[in-house]
């Protein structure tokens, strides 16, 4: 798309502080873009950087404890940083709409999803009673959720976290507005779901002239749609160019650290990050900032301030020396920080590895309550689910948003109950509700959940939010507890310095850190992780991965790893379940699922994933828009491009042991399936 000639929004030498123990500290230094009408214009960086606070600038927020110290913020000509707040309140959701990183927080616990829609049309006078009904469920059908109808009338935490998110984006897209700032929005979805939001983003550009401002760390989602692209660090641009330019000649190294540390199914498992660890601000170089972890770096740059000049045009870098760099880019690096490994996985547990955790035919159900005149119905959301999990092994639960992967975890957990199975931990029966489970097995099963604003408690600080499950589980108090903390924050790359912080006060990846690091305070046997890398940034990733390899090899510790990310999946994991509307469609060991025969399902994940670091994901061109109503045999027959007949809808599949610890379930012999799929092979 040729990108429209007029400037919607610019952003002038926004700087921004935030106070920090009674100090000011910079969090934006002199930011300077701007975004033409109908344009897609991204935003990368690592937690922490200042993406996040650039969205809220220009909705012209400034976040609690921070201050725009100077800059300009035009929209259509006007500074939305002068503007009194009852003109903004008049720009903010008609013309210019948000969508935050965590859906959880901004949507009304005792409002229904759909009714929350609805109001934003009613408030900005765009439509009401029947007519905003009408525009709701359209909304709701077009950012791919199920059953509208139903959904209009359920409450936010009814949904699941994909779920949530796609109801936030249609309020945002409620009223048509000229500007979407989208803060993370497909950072909690599955790839299928994640392609359907882009798509949808992208023909609203081309129906609407919307311009979208899209905060992103996921670099495979911002190729697939942006215009141009800004890579951001420690509070400044290091790298602006058009989406294609920069993914096939990056000029700053550290784009390029951030494109060589994503997890890639085409890449073997087990290398090494490319970039080294994140120092602190107050560890950085006076001059370019990067400077610490840079392979290129001379004297010069530690003393000298790097900011944008041309780099070729229509590039411009942050960097002095990019002509060197980029001459020498292709060469391999000496660094051994950036060599690859062998594959440092974890071993794979033996076939007589005792089993730790072991659910067999777990149906699981939620009571759904209609009109007094209307009776009850229960909602089975899992049936006949089974697996189990060794000593020292990682099992990865994968599939879309809403296939019932967090309901998995929580039942093992005795958070909901469960209506037929067992859950076996250690040789005892513990399908028990958490109320009437022992401390010790509360120790020894954790869980960390997908958003930690939701599971932290934002009135406590870091400090106590650790200290309390050392108190209860190891009866640590005092400096003890404090050096156990500091030990723990560490080990999750955050600083002592945040024991005395807020929740609040920390960016949305290191939120997530503090609850990995609570979680592994009492020293758990299994460690049940629901989405916990969605909110971090590549980097972060990998040394999440590094560190929980490196407690499997000394402790033993078994995770199960509820995942969307097939990339991280196929990085991480010792066994792969694929899940599909509460059913298993496949199991098995990691290299068997991720190479032919694939369930067809498992081949629709595996193509919708993306496949290279440069260039834009391959897209399932049938890939499913909505959930419709279970039929009676295959819960995937309606969107199988490979049903047979009459028996699939009609017939439960049978299971097919394809190898040693490796079954689909599928009426298509498995001879069948390996020949139809050969052409995907080269994809592993």
């Amino acid at each position: 798309m040729s990108l429209a000639v007029a400037t919607l929004i610019d952003v002038e030498d926004l700087r921004v502080e935030y106070r920090i123990r009674r100090q000011w500290h910079e969090a934006v230094s002199g930011v300077s873009f701007s975004i033409a009408r109908g344009e897609i214009f991204g935003l990368a960086g690592e937690s922490g950087c200042g993406k996040s606070t650039i969205a809220f600038a220009l909705m012209g927020v400034a976040r609690p404890g921070s201050r725009i110290t100077s800059g300009r913020v035009a929209f259509e000509n006007h500074d939305l940083l002068t503007l009194p707040e009852r003109e903004l309140r008049a720009v903010r959701g008609a013309r210019i709409s948000f969508v935050p990183q965590n859906p959880i927080t901004s949507l009304t616990p005792s409002m229904t999803c759909g009714r929350q829609v609805a109001e934003v049309m009613h408030f900005h006078g765009r439509a009401r009673g029947s007519a905003a009904i009408r525009e709701t469920l359209a909304l709701l059908k077009q950012v791919g959720l199920p059953d509208p109808p139903v959904l209009f009338h359920k409450y936010p935490h009814q949904l699941s976290g994909g779920q949530q998110q796609r109801m936030v984006i249609a309020m945002a897209l409620a009223c048509r507005p000229r500007l979407i700032v989208l803060d993370e929005p497909t950072t909690g979805l599955d790839v299928v779901t994640q392609w359907h939001i882009l798509k949808l983003l992208a023909e609203l550009r081309d129906r609407l002239g919307t311009a979208l401002l899209y905060v992103s760390h996921d670099l495979g989602a911002l190729s697939e749609i942006c215009d141009r692209i800004a890579v951001m660090y420690a509070g400044q641009f290091v790298e602006v160019a058009p989406r294609a330019e920069l993914f096939e000649r990056p000029r700053h190294p550290y784009t390029r650290g951030l494109l060589e540390s994503i997890p890639r199914i085409d890449r073997p498992p087990g290398e090494r990050p490319a970039l080294r660890s994140l120092p602190k601000r107050a560890g950085l170089a006076p001059g370019c900032r990067f400077a610490p972890r840079c392979d290129f770096a001379e004297q010069v740059c530690r003393t000298e301030d790097q900011r944008l000049t041309p780099a070729g045009a229509p590039h411009r870098a942050a960097c002095r020396r990019w002509p060197v760099y980029l001459s020498s880019a292709a060469a391999p690096s000496a660094d051994p920080a950036r060599r690859p490994l062998s594959h440092d996985r974890s071993p794979q547990p033996g076939h007589d590895a005792p089993t730790l955790i072991d659910v067999c035919d777990l149906e699981i159900a939620y009571r759904r309550r209609f009109w007094p005149w209307r009776p009850t119905a229960d909602d089975a959301v899992v049936r006949g689910l089974s697996f189990r999990i060794s000593e020292g092994e990682t099992f990865a639960l994968v599939g879309e948003s809403g296939s019932g992967k967090s309901t998995v975890a929580r039942a093992m957990l005795g958070l909901v109950p469960v209506r037929a199975g067992s859950v076996v931990f250690e040789g005892r029966d513990v399908t028990l509700p958490i109320a009437q489970r022992p401390r010790r097995l509360k120790q020894l099963l954790q869980i960390v959940f997908q958003n930690p604003d939701a599971s932290l408690n934002p009135r406590h600080s870091v400090g106590s939010i650790l200290r309390r499950p050392l108190a209860m589980f190891h009866r640590l108090r005092g400096e003890a507890a404090r050096q156990r903390a500091v030990t723990l924050l560490s080990a999750t790359q955050l600083g002592a310095d945040n024991l005395a912080r807020l929740p609040k006060q920390l960016s949305g990846g290191e939120r997530q850190r503090v609850a990995i690091a609570r979680a592994l305070a009492a020293e758990p046997h299994l460690l049940i992780c629901d989405e916990i890398l969605s909110a971090l940034d590549v980097s972060v990733q990998a040394s999440i991965i590094t560190l929980m390899r490196e407690l499997q090899r000394e402790r033993g510790l078994a995770y199960l790893f509820i995942s969307h990310d097939l990339s991280v999946v196929r990085w991480l994991a010792h066994k792969v379940g694929v899940l599909y509307r509460g059913q298993l469609c496949e199991i098995g060991r990691v290299e068997q699922v991720f190479a032919p025969p694939y369930h067809p399902y498992t081949e629709l994940l595996l193509t919708a994933a993306p496949r290279a670091i440069r260039g834009r994901q391959a897209i399932p061109q049938a890939a499913p828009r909505t959930l419709p109503a279970l039929p009676g045999g295959c819960p995937f027959v309606q969107h199988c491009p490979r049903r047979i007949g009459g028996i699939c809808e009609n017939v439960v599949p049978p299971l097919q042991a394809i190898a040693p610890d490796h079954t689909i379930r599928c009426h298509i012999p498995a001879t069948e399936l390996r020949v139809r799929q050969a052409n995907l092979a080269g994809m592993t």
